[in-house]
């Protein structure tokens, strides 16, 4: 008999459409990973994360309405068990400590988001 690992489903969360389809295109290059879904929105963030309860959120910091390290502290305090790494196109600097400080697991700048980093934090963390 063979066993079935179910795959780790990644909400993406970013209100530019390019980089969630970079996003997704990166995602799906990677065994074992699946997009459930898409947000543009921080509050459409906290919405979808509450019904499809998703195993690791890729998080936008700068987003429409609530940010993403609200959207953060909001999706982890009912998905405690979920994987959120924050995502910015400025470098670590201060947001790294703000997005860990949130409850993030990581903070990546998206000019170095590829397949081995998604990885790289997921098994570090996972």
């Amino acid at each position: 008999m063979q066993l079935t690992t179910r795959p780790i489903r990644v909400l993406i969360v970013d209100d530019q459409e390019p980089f969630r389809s970079a996003a997704r295109l990166v995602v799906g290059l990677v065994d074992g990973f699946e997009v459930a879904a898409e947000a543009a929105t921080g509050e459409e963030a906290v919405v979808l994360a509450g019904e499809l309860m998703p195993d690791l959120i890729l998080m936008d910091i700068n987003l429409p309405g609530i940010d993403g390290l609200e959207a953060t502290r909001q999706v982890l305090s009912t998905l405690p068990d979920a994987k959120v790494i924050v995502m910015s196109t400025y470098e670590a600097g201060e947001y790294e400590q703000r997005a860990l400080d949130a409850g993030a697991v990581a903070f990546i700048s998206k000019s170095e988001f590829d397949p081995d980093s998604l990885t790289g934090h997921w098994l570090q963390e996972g």
